[in-house]
C-alpha cells in the first residue's frame, strides 16, 4: 500500500512537472524561429543542425544579392493593393537581409526591363524561403520531426 502512494506520488509530480517542460521547449523553440527569421540559417545553426544553417544562409544571401543587383523592386509598408502587401511581407522573410537589400537599393529599383522584373522574383523567393527555414527551424526545436 505504501508503494502505491509513493508510485501515485511521483506520477502526479511528474504531471506537474511536464507543463513546465513543454514551456520552457516552446519559448526556446520560438527564440529558434524568431533567430532564425532574423538571420537566415541561425535557427538551424542554434540547434547543431550546421549544413541546413550553412545552405539557409547561403541560399537566402546569394538571392538578395542577385535580385538587388539586378535592381529588382523591394515593396515598402506603404501597400496600393493586396499584392504590394504581400510582397513587401515576403520581402521582410529575408529577416535582416532586407536592410541590406534596401541599402543596395541607392539607384532604385528598375523593373522596365526583364533584368528589374526577376530580380524583384529573387528577393520575393529568399523571403519566402527564409520564413520556411525559420517555421522548419521551429518545428524541429519542439520536438517534432524534422
Amino acid at each position: 500500500m505504501a508503494e502505491e502512494v509513493e508510485t501515485k506520488t511521483e506520477a502526479q509530480a511528474a504531471e506537474q512537472g511536464a507543463p513546465q517542460k513543454d514551456s520552457n521547449r516552446e519559448q526556446f523553440a520560438l527564440a529558434v524561429a524568431v533567430a532564425g527569421w532574423m538571420l537566415p540559417g541561425l535557427g538551424h545553426a542554434l540547434l547543431k543542425m550546421w549544413g541546413r544553417a550553412l545552405a539557409c544562409f547561403l541560399l537566402v544571401g546569394v538571392l538578395v544579392f542577385v535580385g538587388a543587383g539586378m535592381r529588382g523592386n523591394l515593396f515598402t509598408s506603404h501597400a496600393n493593393d493586396a499584392f504590394e502587401s504581400l510582397g513587401f511581407l515576403a520581402d521582410l522573410g529575408t529577416g535582416s537581409f532586407y536592410l541590406v537589400a534596401r541599402s543596395m537599393e541607392a539607384k532604385g529599383p528598375d523593373v522596365s526591363h526583364a533584368g528589374g522584373d526577376y530580380g524583384t522574383r529573387f528577393l520575393a523567393t529568399a523571403g519566402v524561403l527564409n520564413l520556411l527555414a525559420a517555421l522548419h527551424a521551429y518545428e524541429a526545436a519542439r520536438g517534432r520531426k524534422a
